[in-house]
């Protein structure tokens, strides 16, 4: 589905808001969770779009996955992008997994390249 620029922009601060939700759910639930973010690329909306959690260490991700709570943050994003309006199963990869200290370690912490690179090596 191709958006006009004036649909991406509503997008994108609708999946900001909702997603903010989602985050701020796994901050109070899951030990280590630090932050999320999405890219997408609009050209190939909605199959681009993909959420990544990101969690303080590879111990405390590891910790999170093992014990099932992989599964919550599935469905907390499954909801948030019910709520804008997007059916998961469109999606490629929709959800990922990555911690501060994995990309200070191969990026130098540089989340912009991080992002970047997995976004390329996924389709």
């Amino acid at each position: 589905m191709l958006l006009s620029k004036r649909d991406q922009t509503r997008m994108e601060r609708q999946l900001s808001s909702c997603l903010s939700q989602a985050c701020e759910a796994g901050k109070a639930e899951i030990v280590g969770f630090s932050w999320l973010t999405h890219e997408v690329d609009y050209a190939r909306f909605p199959e681009s779009l993909q959420v990544t959690w990101i969690f303080v260490t590879e111990a405390q991700r590891a910790l999170a996955i093992g014990s099932g709570q992989a599964a919550r943050m599935q469905t907390l994003t499954r909801a948030a992008l019910a709520e804008a309006g997007i059916d998961m199963s469109a999606l490629i990869a929709p959800v990922r997994f990555d911690s501060e200290e994995a990309c200070t370690r191969s990026d130098g912490g540089d989340w912009q390249r991080r992002l970047a690179r997995n976004a390329t090596t996924r389709h």
